[in-house]
């Protein structure tokens, strides 16, 4: 809808700024009218009534056209090839991992070196886990942000991450970077401020001179780590006042009803984009908007910043793609891709949460009746979103699959989720594991589960068993889950380590800043010495990098296994396999994963399900050909073994 008095303001604001809008402008100009009167209209249902709320739009309005301005001519380039490319963070050729770069690298400066051994393995994007500043000690891993603009000493500088992305880039490698929307660290600068009675940046935060308002907010919201951090509020003595901190107590959470926080934040969004970042990771993005009397959790609200946010960065920095990192019930996660008119113009990404702990929850049972259960709302995904798909991340494992998908297998949902926590923790009887629960609520026993990949698998436990037939299942395991993670849809993202079959690190204990918080183990250090193994061949390293990079060509050879909402699951035939299909007007690939520690049958009924059915398979894992058989006759999968095999279409 055209209206002439903002339009007006517009055409003014480019004016003032010198744009050329039939020059070298014209295509951010099409795009600042284009959404513009979507931009507002957001705005307005989250601040129209705000007394400032005016001249904050005019604000934003303006931030947009100061952020295209300073927004390199390199990166407006990459912006029009990416848009030419037709939702490029869909491809299957992408392959990302995530990383410490002080734990993985050492530094900034150091991390060049490491991108051929990156490359070897397959990978082309990287997610550097937090980078900027944040107070030692009181960082939780990078999150607790003290500012924003200033990459903390630790890494390195602002310069050398700059250097990192222009040597990524000509590398035809991309870059993910995290943002902390929600909060800011108390040594921010707004916080010092706040502490010492600015009242301007105490309502910057919730802050509150007593426990009114806060008990009320705590008759409701729920704690997030009720071991280390319990409660959602932290006195200030310096000021008298209670602010809101519902992760840690050093973390205060910012208060997105006032618009100069929006304001101020998108500018840091926006100061990323022209850093050249491909992806913005949003850390809890679930939290960032409180209303008492509710859990201040996935509210209405937040989704409308999010869009918001979406629209600004659409019309700046159109070559940067958002992930949303919730973490929630797929129900609730599938609207961080956006609802109603904005379904799909939210976050393009977000993590497959709920996948990745089926996935632990199958290979713990052999039974992949849950898995398939909880499908049909994973399945809800709009066109042109994407998944970030992951067997393992800095961060701990939820069972945060719903109920209803463990009683529609046939368990009872507490002792099921009892069972898949002790033999995590290596405590159920011959458990294989070694993991440890982590931020154990004493109230509901309920309990996440920390533990790297191939210690969760079994690797450490055989290795100091000295047992080579469990050392050799547990790379099964380790295939299996990364498969799995490759092949359903999405962006697949390695945990650094992972591909070189790092077990638990246990140093973290002697770390006082580190100690509390059990996930540290599978955040590993790494040994450059120990990753050189990878080219010995037969050595545990070089099993599994080699095994990881074959599945990475496999993704990336086949474009079927790009994210087009061209997938859909198998008829179990037997509960010990899951099986989907990938499809394209020209090619049928069937991906199928036995989680038993037993070889099972598959009926070639499967084959013949869904159209024509192939006379030939051929498995790009192992390079075998199969002829299709009789209903009554069996594909028989080893033990922990998966098949990716693609039909002759006849």
């Amino acid at each position: 809808m055209y209206e002439y008095t903002l339009f007006n303001r517009i055409q003014q604001l480019c004016e003032k700024h010198q744009l050329a809008i039939a020059g070298k402008d014209q295509l951010f100009y099409t795009r600042l009218i284009a959404n513009t009167a979507t931009i507002q209209s957001l705005f307005n249902q989250l601040y129209q009534q705000h007394p400032s709320g005016a001249a904050a739009f005019e604000q934003l309005i303006e931030n947009l056209i100061i952020a295209h301005i300073q927004r390199p001519g390199s990166l407006k380039q990459k912006d029009e090839t990416k848009e030419k490319k037709d939702y490029w963070y869909l491809s299957n050729e992408l392959c990302g991992m995530s990383l410490y770069v002080d734990r993985f690298a050492g530094s900034l400066a150091a991390m060049p070196n490491k991108l051929p051994y990156l490359k070897e393995l397959g990978i082309n994007l990287l997610h550097l886990m937090p980078v900027f500043q944040s107070p030692e000690g009181e960082s939780d891993g990078g999150y607790a942000v003290s500012d924003f603009r200033k990459v903390d000493a630790r890494f390195g500088t602002l310069a050398e991450l700059q250097a990192l992305q222009q040597q990524m880039e000509a590398a035809d490698m991309y870059l993910m970077i995290d943002i902390v929307l929600n909060h800011t660290s108390q040594k921010h600068e707004w916080a010092e401020k706040a502490r010492k009675g600015d009242k301007t940046y105490q309502d910057y935060f919730y802050m509150y001179p007593d426990r009114n308002l806060p008990d009320q907010f705590d008759a409701a919201m729920p704690e997030i780590f009720p071991e280390s951090s319990p409660g959602n509020f932290t006195y200030v003595r310096e000021c008298q006042q209670w602010v809101m901190t519902v992760f840690h107590h050093y973390q205060w959470d910012l208060n997105y009803t006032n618009p100069a926080v929006f304001n101020a934040m998108l500018e840091n969004i926006l100061f990323y984009a022209n850093l050249g970042i491909d992806i913005l990771r949003i850390d809890a993005p679930a939290f960032i908007w409180k209303q008492l009397g509710t859990t201040c959790q996935n509210l209405p609200q937040a989704h409308q910043l999010l869009c918001l946010i979406r629209q600004c960065v659409q019309v700046a920095a159109p070559g940067m793609a958002l992930l949303g990192e919730a973490i929630v019930a797929p129900k609730e996660i599938m609207k961080y891709f956006g609802t109603g008119v904005y379904q799909g113009r939210e976050c393009q990404f977000a993590y497959n949460a709920t996948q990745m702990a089926l996935q632990w929850d199958a290979l713990a049972t052999g039974d992949t009746r849950v898995m398939l259960a909880a499908q049909h709302d994973i399945l809800q995904k709009p066109f042109g979103t994407s998944w970030i798909s992951y067997t393992r991340c800095h961060d701990d494992i939820g069972l945060g699959f719903e109920d209803a998908s463990i009683t529609a297998a046939g368990f009872n949902a507490y002792e099921h989720r009892k069972f898949l926590k002790d033999y995590y923790s290596g405590s159920f009887p011959g458990s294989p594991a070694s993991g440890a629960l982590f931020s154990i609520n004493p109230k509901t026993q309920d309990a996440r589960i920390s533990g790297s990949l191939a210690s969760l698998c079994g690797l450490e436990k055989a290795i100091e068993q000295k047992d080579a037939a469990a050392i050799e299942t547990s790379f099964k395991k380790i295939l299996l889950m990364q498969a799995m993670s490759c092949m359903l849809g999405g962006l697949p993202m390695l945990f650094y380590g992972d591909e070189a079959g790092y077990t638990n690190d246990y140093s973290y204990l002697q770390d006082p800043g580190k100690s509390y918080d059990n996930r540290w183990m599978h955040r590993p250090v790494i040994n450059w010495v120990k990753n050189e193994r990878i080219h010995q061949k037969g050595t545990i390293e070089e099993i599994i990098f080699s095994g990881t990079q074959k599945l990475l060509t496999i993704r990336k050879s086949l474009p079927v296994l790009a994210d087009r909402k061209n997938l859909r699951w198998l008829t179990p035939h037997n509960i010990h396999v899951a099986g989907c299909l990938r499809s394209s007007e020209d090619t049928k690939l069937y991906c199928l994963f036995n989680f038993s520690n037993k070889a099972s049958y598959l009926t070639w009924y499967t084959f013949k399900e869904h159209g024509a059915a192939p006379r030939q398979l051929y498995d790009h894992w192992t390079g075998k050909k199969y002829t299709v058989g009789a209903d009554h006759e069996y594909l028989v999968l080893d033990a922990y073994s998966f098949c990716l095999v693609e039909g002759d279409g006849k």
